[in-house]
């Protein structure tokens, strides 16, 4: 893989997480989770790190960590918007390459880091993400694990949380396994974009298939823009959204994380 491009990696961390309150500040090692996140662009090799966040106790919390907070309003509908108000406010270049990490994955694997961002200057996309196989039947039904549909360059189509694409003989006969042949991948919901577009974006309004789904990246794609979309070249672990999340990462951080 050739050399990533510089980029900038901006973390949404919303305090109020309805699953999980206080997420952002939730400890897992005896430091806040947003902490474990920062540290995974670090090693990505993130030119500068940006924690966005609606609350002045996640500001509080690190200003002793040599992590740069941007404190931005608590109205907004997505990481996103979330982080289109840090752009502006920040000054970046409408050219800067930007990364969303989400504030709860604090395993994220640098390769997956960059391999975002250069999708995202390789395709030359208004957007770029990343998947995953699916690895079973129950995965593919899972309302919680959002799929996508690509086309032959690698951009997507759809994404959704309904079971696609659907195999209509092969379903007909048995809905215990993935037909051989058929690409069915998970979203990973890491983007990268320019600062420029990522203004663009929070412009534009709330689209039908965003609001059904509950899918901010359904957005972009209803407005025509194209969202590029590759496989991660490492697993990203789960991340962490309720109490049971939490005791997992903790099981997993005191086995050593890689």
């Amino acid at each position: 893989m050739n050399k990533p491009p510089a980029f900038i990696v901006a973390i949404p961390a919303r305090y109020g997480s309805t699953r999980l309150p206080g997420k952002p500040l939730r400890l897992l090692g005896g430091e806040p989770l947003i902490v474990h996140v920062a540290r995974r662009a670090r090693a990505a090799g993130a030119a500068r790190i940006v924690v966005a966040t609606d609350d002045a106790r996640v500001v509080a919390a690190l200003a002793d960590s040599n992590i740069e907070v941007c404190l931005t309003r608590a109205d907004h509908a997505s990481g996103s918007d979330r982080l289109a108000e840090c752009a502006a406010t920040l000054g970046w270049p409408d050219d800067a390459v930007v990364v969303n990490l989400q504030g709860d994955e604090p395993f994220a694997p640098a390769a997956g880091i960059n391999a975002v961002a250069s999708a995202l200057v390789e395709d030359g996309a208004d957007m770029a993400t990343l998947a995953a196989p699916v690895e079973s039947a129950r995965e593919w039904f899972d309302s919680n694990c959002v799929k996508v549909v690509r086309d032959l360059h690698g951009r997507a189509l759809y994404f959704s949380r309904a079971p696609v694409p659907w195999a209509r003989d092969a379903l007909a006969r048995d809905r215990t396994s993935i037909p051989d042949g058929l690409e069915v991948l998970r979203h990973i919901g890491a983007y990268a974009y320019r600062a420029g577009f990522l203004k663009t974006f929070a412009r534009l309004p709330a689209t039908p298939l965003e609001r059904a789904e509950s899918l901010e990246q359904l957005r972009a794609l209803e407005h025509g823009h194209a969202i590029a979309v590759r496989i991660t070249p490492e697993t990203f672990p789960p991340g962490v959204d309720t109490e049971e999340d939490l005791a997992r990462a903790e099981r997993t951080l005191a086995a050593g994380v890689p």
